[in-house]
């Protein structure tokens, strides 16, 4: 029996790329709001996005060390059901962004060696979601959407307590290999279906989807 694939399409920054991931079949669409990042979005533009979303297909911000006063206002202008932080938030600091929102939270922690898991055991149980991405390269001025790949085997088998999702230099032509190495059952891709920095192409999003499913 096939198994049940979600695919995270993120860094969406035109409404026909949000069109694209919805037909291609992605469950959850990523909204940036990184000043630093080719995929920042206002706050206006992205309300607008947010409104072309189909019912069904979750929508997430990702934000980098946020503030409650950013929190306060990206909450307020933008329709959202799931907050990625994705900067170096404490445990403590994903339980009270839960509280005070009310939406789902998923952390993202960067993974370079085998080392780098505990910090997933210790966010598991308090993020309602975690993202295994790769680790940075010290000082690169993104946490994520680098376009690089971490070792899978080091997730081979491995279970924590929340569901998880695998980020990290995914394309089209690794995603499936990706998948089988790790057991992952979602997968978040940006820079891995672009054409050039923040500018997604419709074609990659409909081939790395499929092979997703395919896997």
């Amino acid at each position: 029996m096939p198994v049940d694939i979600s695919v995270k399409i993120c860094g969406l920054r035109a409404q026909a790329d949000v069109a694209a991931a919805a037909k291609a079949g992605a469950r959850y669409v990523g909204f940036v709001f990184f000043p630093k990042s080719p995929r920042h979005l206002t706050f206006g533009d992205a309300a607008v996005l947010a409104a072309s979303v189909p019912v069904g297909v979750c929508k997430v911000a990702l934000t980098v060390n946020a503030d409650d006063e950013m929190l306060d206002a990206l909450t307020q202008a933008v329709p959202l059901d799931m907050l990625q932080l994705h900067g170096s938030e404490s445990p403590e600091r994903v339980a009270h962004v839960k509280a005070r929102y009310g939406l789902p939270v998923m952390k993202a922690i960067g993974v370079g060696e085998r080392a780098d898991l505990a910090q997933l055991d210790l966010y598991a149980g308090v993020a309602d979601q975690l993202l295994v991405d790769a680790k940075p390269p010290k000082g690169a001025d993104l946490p994520g959407g680098n376009g690089l790949a971490f070792d899978w085997q080091l997730l081979a088998g491995r279970v924590w307590r929340s569901p998880w999702m695998l980020a990290g230099g995914l394309t089209p032509d690794n995603v499936a290999e990706a998948i089988r190495r790790t057991g992952a059952r979602q997968i978040d891709v940006s820079s891995g279906v672009e054409s050039s920095p923040g500018v997604k192409d419709a074609k990659m999003i409909k081939n790395l989807v499929q092979a997703a499913i395919d896997a």
